[in-house]
């Protein structure tokens, strides 16, 4: 394939001019080109200079290249559009190339950055080597019937391009050929492509193509599959799904879904939240990785496994639930989720992977369920605003290396009563342990309640219908502030105003109480 791939790259530089300087100037459309004389009656499109490219005067806005162009008397057919013509003319909005034209060569309308829309006629064969590279503007590109060859990087960096169209005709795509293109949702590959370069399509959504070409996916986040409406399944059972080509903000996973794949939101910026059914087990690596938008995700207790990365850079991400299915979160999970404020890691995990939660500077608290063993190593580090840590675990789990590193070491850290001196001993970044005795604070997820804060206040509501019977909230020092309910709405649901932004418990009847962070 490198060989194949070579002579076709090779072919594409044989048009690359030897001269250094153009033959002659034509203007057309009050617009002056340079050409290259190739034969009597043939000439190609070249820029101004080949040494350094550039041009005097750049052109600008739409350019209409002529199908023949007239030089001392001669009248010369234009065929070909040179190695780096029009590099750089980033004034540039739009380009029709004549019919006459059979290669577009490399470079040809590289960092063309307005460029917005080519028209390529039907002769063009080949498009060569970073032909439209960093055109960031192009929306759409429909590639001609009778092209063969799309060269490497030909169309790199596009990130504007939505589609494109590959007809039968093309045999080979070259490497990075759209690399980065990560506007491109869909890409259907006729099975005439028998080469398709490495990461070719890297960083594209999903790409759909059946030919005899080995490797795959090429770079691109998911590959083949059933496509129905905007959600992608691997099968026609339709229970993995596999890619998101949407551009929603709001999006509910289908019920029947019990995997969401690898990558399948990836980088959804226009997501601001999603809703996870009921019967999901599992949620695959980088799989809303840097959806920006996304404020909030309620992970349901069927969900057993969260995989590396799963929502890191999640920037606009306040609040996650953790369902108690959960067993284990991994590594870079919830990296760089800058808005996060408070976080429960619920009894179910047994481990908290390496760098989960790095760099979530807005974090305030963090409750950590009584079956966590370990915390891996950066497992919270650069979470500068942590004001306090809760753990029911009656070993203290062990920590890898800068766990904990630039969290600050005099906060307070809540430990099982009569624990105090095993934290001590083996947290060694912090200083300053409270055991959590004779409050009735216990098991985290032990209450039959849904307990949480909205708008400053705090909301308790019965997890199955039923009555709550007494509730009361009390402060960080066990004082009653509230019972029953300042403004209840029924038997099963009561709200409670708090004086500040603070840690509060909630107690239901004779059970334990349940911690609730509050931002006022």
């Amino acid at each position: 394939m490198k060989q194949k791939l070579f002579l076709l790259i090779a072919a594409c530089m044989a048009i690359i001019p030897t001269a250094l300087a153009y033959d002659f100037s034509y203007t057309y459309q009050g617009k002056t080109l340079f050409f290259n004389i190739l034969s009597s009656n043939t000439v190609k499109v070249t820029s101004e200079n080949h040494d350094f490219p550039y041009y005097t005067t750049y052109p600008t806005g739409d350019l209409v290249i002529p199908a023949t162009v007239t030089y001392n008397d001669v009248t010369y057919n234009v065929t070909s559009i040179g190695n780096n013509a029009f590099q750089n003319c980033t004034g540039l909005t739009s380009v029709t190339i004549p019919n006459g034209v059979t290669s577009i060569g490399p470079n040809a309308f590289e960092y063309c950055t307005g460029l917005t829309s080519v028209t390529i006629p039907n002769g063009v064969t080949s498009i060569c080597i970073h032909a439209f590279e960093c055109c960031t503007g192009l929306t759409s590109v429909t590639i001609p019937n009778g092209v063969t060859l799309i060269g490497a990087h030909a169309f790199e960096c596009c990130t504007d391009l939505t589609s494109v169209t590959i007809p039968n005709s093309v045999t080979s795509i070259g490497y990075d050929a759209f690399q980065n293109c990560t506007g491109l949702t869909s890409v259907t590959i006729p099975n005439s492509v028998t080469t398709i370069g490495y990461d070719a399509f890297l960083n594209v959504r999903h790409i759909e193509y059946y030919g005899s070409a080995t490797g795959s996916p090429w770079g691109a986040y998911s590959m083949n599959g059933v496509i129905d409406g905007d959600f992608v399944y691997y099968d026609e059972s339709r229970t993995k799904l596999i890619a998101y080509l949407g551009t929603a903000m709001e999006v509910t996973i289908p019920n029947g879904v019990t995997s969401i794949g690898n990558r399948a939101f990836y980088r959804c910026s226009s997501l601001t939240s999603v809703t996870i059914p009921d019967g999901v087990t599992r949620i695959g690596y980088d799989a809303f990785q840097n959806c920006t938008g996304l404020t909030s995700v309620t992970i349901p207790n069927s969900v057993t496994t969260i995989g590396s990365s799963a929502f890191y850079g999640c920037s606009s991400l306040t609040s996650v639930t953790i369902g108690s299915g959960v067993t284990s979160i991994g590594y870079e999970a919830f990296e760089y989720c800058s808005n996060l404020t408070s976080v429960t890691i619920p009894n179910s995990v047994t481990m908290i992977g390496s760098s989960a939660f790095y760099g979530c500077s807005s974090l305030t608290s963090v409750t950590i369920g009584s079956g966590v063993t370990s915390i891996d190593y950066g497992a919270f580090q650069n979470c500068s605003g942590l004001t306090s840590i809760t753990t029911y675990a009656e070993l203290p789990p062990t920590l890898g290396d800068n766990a904990f590193d630039r969290v600050p070491y005099n906060i307070n850290v809540y430990v099982p009563c009569g624990k105090q001196p095993l934290y001590l001993a083996r947290w060694t970044h912090f200083s300053n342990f409270i055991e959590m005795c004779n409050s009735g604070i216990d098991d985290v997820n032990a209450l039959s309640a849904n307990v949480y804060s909205v708008q400053g206040r705090i909301v308790v509501e019965s997890s199955d219908g039923g009555p709550l019977g007494e509730v009361q909230v009390c402060d960080m020092m066990g004082r009653s502030l509230a019972t029953g309910g300042v403004s209840a709405e029924g038997t099963n649901r009561y709200s409670f105003d708090v004086p500040a932004t603070g840690t509060y418990f909630v107690k239901i009847g004779d059970l334990p109480a349940r911690r609730v962070v509050v931002i006022r």
